[in-house]
């Protein structure tokens, strides 16, 4: 690596033990913004364990069928991965222990890596199992867990399963440079929802605690909880739309039956504070987000989630690359708030592919 790793270098002052890393569509450069961390973990001789919540490292995409870049590890790292993906692995393993966990491809089990080279990973998918694989791979020492992620899946940048945050952007999602900027701006604004206050999040507690929704009045008396899923939240909550309410608490996820609720009773409700568990419960637009606010309402997270860094790849498969130098600086000038790197451009790290 010819020079510092700025990202790097912000992931290690930040005390981050548990970093997940996710890109905005396919072939945004995650894995070659996986592979820099990983490889600087192992330049500061620090002891890392990686994993996955879908399946990464083979040779093609199992969406477009692009050519891939290989996970690549380095001797000592420890990996999480199903154990019918050692059969394919480039490297030379030993095994750690078995995890008990089961996925579509076998029992994952802890291996550590005896040489530098490529490994397809595929760990736990459900968030449970995830947990668990992370405290059991922080039982074999491991100081620091990257966690990969995988197309349409952000559970894994969930604070409540990682400290942080990498987000992968760039030239596949389509467009021009200021389309690209625009919607990574839409879907950091998502992510990005603003942790609710020490007393809104104390009045919220004991239904994020069991999960369901909540709902309170201006003086913070509860008017309502219930165990619900969030299939059934838009009636529950539609019941009371007479009443007083000033909070409105959501653990679970926040669609479109949900969102199209919650803006009538923004719309009724002058100073509306909803609080979901983050940003990755959202699956609703940037747009419908502003135009929340725009009825003088506030969405708030539970637990706000933590960025650290912002990647950029100019590449693309399908064509219509752009300038590296030039989509950096326009990335840098929008995103002040975040270190924005291109780990190609920035490190002299030669692309081995732009997944």
């Amino acid at each position: 690596m010819a020079a510092p790793s700025a990202l790097w270098g912000k992931v290690r002052s930040g005390g981050i033990s548990t970093l997940a890393v996710m890109g905005m569509t396919k072939n945004t450069g995650k894995t070659v913004a996986l592979n820099h961390l990983l490889a600087c973990a192992d330049a500061d001789k620090v002891a890392v364990g990686v994993t996955s919540i879908g399946r990464d490292g083979e040779a093609r995409d199992q969406v477009f069928q692009f050519p891939k870049p290989p996970v690549t590890v380095w001797p000592g790292m420890l990996v999480a991965t199903a154990r019918d993906t050692l059969s394919r692995a480039k490297v030379h393993t030993r095994p750690v222990c078995n995890t008990g966990l089961d996925s579509p491809m076998g029992e994952i089990v802890i291996v550590r890596a005896q040489e530098h080279g490529a490994m397809e990973i595929a760990g736990a998918s459900r968030s449970t199992d995830l947990l668990a694989l992370i405290a059991q791979m922080k039982t074999c020492g491991c100081d620091l867990v990257v966690l990969d992620g995988a197309l349409g899946r952000s559970h894994h940048a969930s604070p409540a399963v990682a400290d942080a945050v990498v987000l992968a952007t760039g030239a596949a999602i389509g467009g021009g440079i200021q389309d690209v900027i625009r919607k990574t701006r839409d879907r950091l604004g998502i992510l990005g929802v603003a942790q609710a206050p020490e007393a809104i999040r104390n009045l919220c507690a004991p239904v994020f605690a069991m999960g369901g929704v909540g709902i309170w009045d201006g003086r913070g008396k509860c008017l309502y909880t219930a165990p619900i899923s969030t299939l059934n939240a838009a009636p529950a909550l539609m019941e009371h739309a007479q009443a007083d309410i000033k909070t409105i608490a959501v653990s679970g996820a926040v669609g479109r039956k949900l969102w199209a609720a919650l803006l009538v009773l923004a719309d009724q409700k002058p100073g509306l504070a909803v609080v979901v568990n983050d940003g990755t419960r959202l699956f609703v637009d940037a747009a419908e987000l502003v135009a929340f606010e725009k009825l003088g309402a506030q969405l708030l997270a539970y637990q706000g989630i933590r960025i650290a860094g912002v990647t950029v790849n100019p590449f693309t498969p399908q064509g219509g690359d752009f300038d590296a130098h030039v989509l950096l600086q326009a990335a840098k000038e929008a995103f002040p708030q975040y270190q924005v790197t291109d780990v190609v451009l920035e490190n002299s790290i030669q692309p081995c592919g732009t997944e």
